[in-house]
């Protein structure tokens, strides 16, 4: 008598809040990344200053949204469901090593792998480089929003550095030096070099990861066929055999 094909089961993994987060975090990143595209070729498109204003507001408003989401997601790190944990999505614990090891070694070999519900132990790396350079981005980004269009939260606190007077910080408005001290000015723009420079290399590093985070899906998704990618979307991955990562 020949055997039952295995049968598809459901498991649930990503809660309602990470897949909100994904979402989100996908729209805000995209409008993100073309505003900041306009910007840095501003001058090739010919935008006059009060469109590299608008602009910029525009990009540090998008960018609020990105903090808040990743700030809440890193909250839920701390207090969600199982599989929205730290150690579940991290490359982190006493077994990572080993499971990491066996994965690769089964891809190698051309074995199959052992099945995941939560992140594979190659996912979880790209999680965690994600993650560490969104928040590059989330906290530069915030420092720029004061020096460079004087917007929260620290656009007050450079308002005062570079004005004539503490009187005078009303005065000052983006892309002008009326009520400026050019000393103070100089100064406040050599404190921002650095976080310019992160911001902009970390921009194209962010771009590469993201390319290869999409690649990992489709080929994880082609491969394992438990549906990856519907996952942030239902919630939950179906699988012949009992993942290894259950609770």
């Amino acid at each position: 008598m020949a055997n039952s094909p295995q049968k598809f089961k459901s498991y649930p993994v990503w809660d309602k809040t990470v897949r909100i987060f994904h979402w989100i975090n996908v729209l805000s990143m995209l409008g993100l990344m073309v505003i900041g595209t306009v910007i840095l070729n501003a001058k090739a498109l010919g935008v006059p200053s009060d469109g590299k204003i608008l602009l910029k507001s525009a990009h540090v408003y998008m960018g609020y949204i990105f903090f808040i989401n990743l700030s809440w997601r890193i909250i839920w790190g701390f207090i969600g469901s199982y599989f929205a944990r730290w150690r579940m999505i991290l490359p982190i614990g006493k077994l990572y090593r080993t499971q990491l090891v066996d994965y690769i070694a089964a891809l190698k070999s051309g074995r199959p792998t052992a099945s995941y519900l939560g992140h594979n132990p190659i996912a979880r790396l790209m999680v965690a480089m994600l993650f560490f350079l969104m928040s590059i981005q989330a906290v530069t980004g915030l420092v720029l929003a004061g020096t460079d269009v004087y917007m929260p939260p620290f656009g007050g606190i450079i308002k005062e550095w570079v004005a004539l007077d503490a009187n005078m910080t009303d005065e000052i408005k983006p892309y002008s030096k009326e009520g400026v001290n050019s000393d103070s000015y100089t100064e406040m723009r050599d404190f921002r070099e650095p976080f310019i420079s992160t911001h902009y290399y970390v921009f194209f590093l962010l771009i590469g990861a993201i390319l290869l985070h999409l690649v990992g899906v489709l080929v994880a998704e082609l491969k394992e066929q438990n549906g990856l990618i519907s996952a942030m979307f239902t919630g939950n991955k179906v699988f012949k055999n009992k993942p290894v990562d259950m609770e």
